[in-house]
């Protein structure tokens, strides 16, 4: 018996091994189910107002409103479609500007390059 030794000693408890997770990984829609990861929209209710928070904002479900709202949410999500749409038209018209101004300058520099050259060939036939 030592004399400065500890007295409980327990024994060491063995190495657990680690179950498997394959079975549980191979179908996304059960893990949705069975774990409970989709929770859906929340719904918050006050007396008679009811509130669903949806792609990051309340809206209301009252009769009528919640319809609205949606109504809304598309008539803005389909304006800021075609502002963008107008945007990339607005720039595909200048770049269109641009290549025309360009083509119409080399043209012109063509033509007067031309009109040079007949001016020497009439000045060397009259000679």
């Amino acid at each position: 018996m030592p004399l400065f030794g500890n007295k409980f000693s327990p024994k060491k408890t063995p190495v657990r091994k680690s179950p498997s997770l394959s079975n549980l990984t191979s179908d996304p829609e059960f893990i949705r189910s069975e774990l409970a990861l989709d929770y859906g929209p929340i719904q918050v209710k006050l007396g008679n107002n009811e509130v669903t928070f949806e792609n990051g904002q309340w809206i209301s479900e009252s009769e009528g409103v919640a319809t609205v709202h949606r109504e809304m949410a598309k008539v803005k999500k389909q304006n800021q479609q075609l502002i963008e749409e107008n945007n990339l038209l607005k720039l595909k018209i200048d770049i269109l500007l641009d290549m025309l101004s360009e083509t119409t300058a080399e043209v012109h520099l063509q033509e007067n390059e031309i009109q040079e050259l007949k001016s020497m060939s009439k000045n060397v036939k009259k000679r």
